[in-house]
């Protein structure tokens, strides 16, 4: 997966793009302006070393930009200020004025390098940084895993002093993810000066081992409640994931004509279904886990207590499946990277399935994900990324999420066990149910 996919960036949408932090700051932002558009201009409210020059394929001068027609017309173009030592200076604020203006005037993308930081894995912000523009619609908050199990020193902390005070961690201590998680989620931090309208993405680079990856995935998790996704990887390996909130969508309101009663209250070994299969999302680690509720509400909302899930009610629901698809999408934040809908007369689902879908798409981010039993038959449940949102929310009837299979690239999962083919439609299944031991 390309960075460009990972960060969920858009290349149809012209996008102005921050990055701030250290450990692969500069790295990723010039692979992105690669990725993104034919034409980028690529510049930086801080220092730029000489070496990194040659990233770009053209040189600018803030002062030689005469006009608009001075930039060239195609590959990323790096417009700096003068060259002070080693270094490049900032560009000035009337500068970056113009550049966004040109940006939005030839409709090409603008990356910001925001930050300093001498080359370390990880940093942590002076007052007078990050110098975030308020125009920018992305932050991308950049840090390195190779500093984990390093003293926190100057050698590999820019600004040790400061990293000290906001993860807890005195001078010399070993760097812990619990640490980098503190300070990355610090409003003084990681968060700071991030325009309260723009995107939060943390970029946890040099994750170049599996033991580094499993790592950055818990990190990621607790990261999630402060940014609006957090990719975890290597860029120089360019291997990466993303990790976003998946929610478990149980669809529950329907009113079981077919059966004679209630589905959603069927005993599964000493439980009601919509438990069973609230209590494995929750297990999955979905995140919300939303119960749409309408025929029996009452009842099956009691069957829920105590257990942390967000109850919606579909007063629609005698309109069809698609009602309670729509009731559910519309409950989720806006930074629900994708949803599994899970249907109410299917207890056996297994968790496994749930985790083995979640962690396909952070990987991929296929647009919907089924499970594919004996090589041939699709099952449930499925994942919906949030790319599908627009079209599940034109459904109507009683329909599900496969009326939209032929306006997304389907991707399957192969899974070894038809007790996903299963569910209960009449008594005799659900005799079945409570008599097969396999099941």
């Amino acid at each position: 997966m390309n960075l460009t996919r990972a960060l969920r960036i858009d290349p149809r949408l012209i996008q102005r793009i921050a990055f701030t932090g250290a450990g692969g700051k500069t790295t990723a932002l010039f692979q992105l302006a690669r990725e993104i558009s034919p034409t980028t201009i690529v510049t930086a409210t801080t220092h730029l070393g000489a070496w990194q020059i040659s990233a770009a394929d053209h040189h600018m001068i803030a002062k030689d930009l005469g006009n608009p027609s001075d930039m060239p017309t195609n590959g990323v173009i790096l417009v700096t200020d003068e060259f002070e030592n080693d270094r490049t200076k900032p560009i000035n604020e009337k500068v970056l004025n113009w550049l966004y203006e040109k940006s939005k005037e030839a409709n090409l993308p603008l990356l910001i390098e925001a930050d300093g930081s001498r080359q370390r894995a990880l940093k942590a912000p002076a007052a007078h940084e990050p110098p975030i523009p308020d125009f920018v619609e992305t932050v991308i908050v950049v840090a390195g895993l190779s500093a984990l199990g390093k003293p926190l020193t100057d050698e590999h902390v820019h600004r040790a002093e400061i990293f000290s005070q906001l993860s807890g961690l005195q001078i010399g201590e070993i760097i812990t993810p619990e640490s980098i998680t503190r300070v990355l989620s610090d409003p003084q931090g990681g968060l700071k000066n991030i325009p309260a309208h723009a995107r939060r993405i943390a970029l946890l680079n040099q994750a170049d081992t599996p033991a580094l990856q499993s790592i950055g995935g818990k990190m990621a998790h607790r990261l999630r409640d402060h940014f609006d996704s957090v990719v975890v990887g290597s860029l120089r390996q360019k291997n990466l994931q993303t990790i976003e909130r998946c929610a478990g969508i149980i669809l529950a309101a329907g009113e079981s004509k077919r059966f004679g009663s209630a589905k959603q209250l069927l005993d599964w070994k000493g439980k009601p279904f919509v438990r069973q299969i609230a209590e494995t999302a929750l297990q999955a680690d979905l995140d919300p886990v939303v119960v749409v509720t309408g025929f029996d509400s009452a009842r099956i909302e009691s069957a829920l207590a105590g257990l942390p899930v967000n109850i919606v009610y579909n007063s629609d629901y005698q309109q069809g499946q698609s009602a309670s698809i729509k009731k559910g999408i519309r409950s989720l934040l806006m930074n629900t990277g994708s949803s599994i809908f899970l249907l109410a007369d299917q207890p056996q689902i297994p968790v496994d399935v749930i985790r083995a879908l979640v962690e396909s798409h952070t990987q991929e981010m296929q647009a919907i994900l089924a499970p594919l039993v004996l090589e041939e038959r699709r099952a449930n449940p499925v994942l919906f990324d949030r790319v599908t949102y627009p079209d599940l929310l034109q459904l109507e009837g009683d329909v599900g999420g496969r009326a939209i299979f032929n306006k997304h690239h389907v991707e399957y999962l192969p899974w070894h066990d038809d007790i996903l083919l299963f569910d209960v439609d009449k008594p005799e299944d659900y005799q079945r149910l409570v008599e097969d031991e396999t099941l």
